[in-house]
């Protein structure tokens, strides 16, 4: 759904609601103070079914919605925010000045939870059935206790039941460019609106007084440091972006072949490129890191592990090392998370996979080492963590996206685009101020 440009609703359709009242209530025949409907709830963005099939209607499953709401008045009694319903009740353990999440349409925010809670939940944000003026706030203290909220007994029987990561999705060859077209290739126009003028669509690494465009130079600057990059180096880099990095190492006098499987990324680092004066410098293909040949004096790579898929960790690691000639260097930087939680995680289908990063999963700072030390001659010889720079950037991509919003629409996507992607920002940022999720770099050496 997100591999094309979304248009602009048009008449608005009409959404089923479920107003709890009498005795077909959702939630299993009893009347609840929650289940009215806030009239505010109809200025909310309404899903045109082309763009977004079956978004508007909510699932239908009252014991479902019953369990979900039970769980979820248990989840957020000890939570540091208030939860507020059309009827006055409020949840929580926020004070006045605590962030609020508000509740609209409380039925039907129930019955996507219940049908299924790391789908419906975000989903139910995009139709506007809950909003929150402050919603990085709202969404910190749930990613601050994401291990606990479901009770543990409980949280052996939804594994059971919970979705996995579509077939479809499989990081082939083929389905790593199907899922990387439908993030990446969405516009340039848009990443253009909200990202920096260095185009990085990664974490920045901050010092005393950077704007952001010096952080993402830093920020690239240690990944080519732990990579040894310089002057006569021979990189290569796995996962072109928009060809700052490629730049940045061309500017220390190395040679750089970059590969990327996004179309639209390399018409546009090869523009960016050729601007900057180093085409005879770089080399940007079209070509899966699997299809690599050569080799280098270094390898770099910046976010682009998380797309990898476990299965294939092992593939990605050997390619390193066989690309790497004796005595090369690896500079990575990645996304990670606590490795319990990626174990248990690792099958998940969740609201960030369908909409956003299909075919995804974060690794964790062991699985990395492991991987390299079992894949790979080379062995750790350096590594920062700075994810509360990433919660940094988050926020300034997540401003800047709203302050353009014009713009953004002007290129076609409409407004549950919009929420969508405000939810994507704000919850990947909640994540990193919680420490839920984190960001590391590292430098990997040859010790021969």
């Amino acid at each position: 759904m997100t591999g094309t440009h979304g248009q602009v609703s048009g008449a608005r359709r009409p959404v089923r609601e479920y107003h709890g009242e009498g005795p077909q209530s959702p939630v299993g025949g009893s009347v609840l103070s929650t289940s009215r409907v806030d009239p505010a709830a109809v200025s909310q963005p309404v899903p045109g079914e082309s763009r977004w099939p079956g978004l508007a209607t909510p699932p239908h499953s009252p014991l479902r919605a019953r369990a979900a709401e039970a769980l979820f008045r248990h989840a957020v009694k000890s939570l540091a925010l208030r939860v507020t319903f059309p009827d006055g009740t409020v949840l929580g353990a926020g004070g006045p000045d605590a962030p609020e999440m508000r509740i609209h349409r409380p039925a039907a925010f129930f019955h996507r939870l219940g049908a299924d809670a790391k789908i419906g939940f975000g989903e139910a944000y995009l139709v506007g059935d809950w909003t929150a003026e402050d919603l990085p706030g709202v969404l910190t203290p749930f990613a601050e206790k994401m291990s606990t909220l479901v009770p543990p007994f409980l949280q052996r029987f939804r594994r059971l039941a919970e979705r996995t990561q579509p077939a479809a999705e499989e990081n082939t060859i083929e389905g790593s460019r199907s899922n990387i077209h439908r993030h990446y290739d969405l516009s340039n126009d848009l990443f253009s609106t909200f990202l920096d003028e260095s185009m990085m669509y990664s974490s920045a690494l901050f010092g005393p007084g950077d704007t952001l465009t010096q952080a993402q130079h830093r920020k690239l600057d240690s990944v080519l440091d732990y990579a040894g990059v310089r002057e006569g180096s021979e990189v290569l880099e796995i996962g072109t972006g928009w060809g700052e990095l490629s730049i940045r190492a061309a500017a220390r006098g190395a040679k750089v072949t970059s590969l990327t499987i996004s179309e639209e990324q390399k018409v546009l680092a090869d523009a960016r490129i050729a601007e900057a004066g180093f085409s005879d410098r770089i080399d940007v293909r079209l070509c899966d890191y699997r299809e690599a040949t050569g080799e280098y004096d270094a390898v770099v790579s910046v976010e682009m592990i998380e797309a990898v898929g476990a299965s294939y960790w092992p593939t990605f690691f050997s390619t390193i090392g066989k690309r790497l000639r004796p005595g090369g260097r690896f500079g990575l930087q990645a996304i990670t998370m606590d490795h319990e939680r990626m174990v248990a995680a690792a099958r998940s289908y969740t609201w960030i996979h369908k909409y956003i990063f299909p075919g995804g999963i974060i690794p964790s700072v062991q699985a990395i080492e492991e991987g390299m030390r079992e894949n790979t001659r080379l062995r750790l010889a350096g590594m920062r963590e700075f994810g509360q720079d990433y919660a940094r950037t988050l926020k300034l991509w997540r401003e800047k996206f709203q302050q353009r919003w014009d713009d953004i629409r002007g290129f076609g996507f409409d407004d549950v685009f919009r929420r969508m992607w405000e939810f994507y920002l704000a919850y990947s940022e909640a994540g990193f101020r919680a420490e839920y999720i984190k960001v590391h770099q590292f430098g990997f050496a040859d010790p021969r």
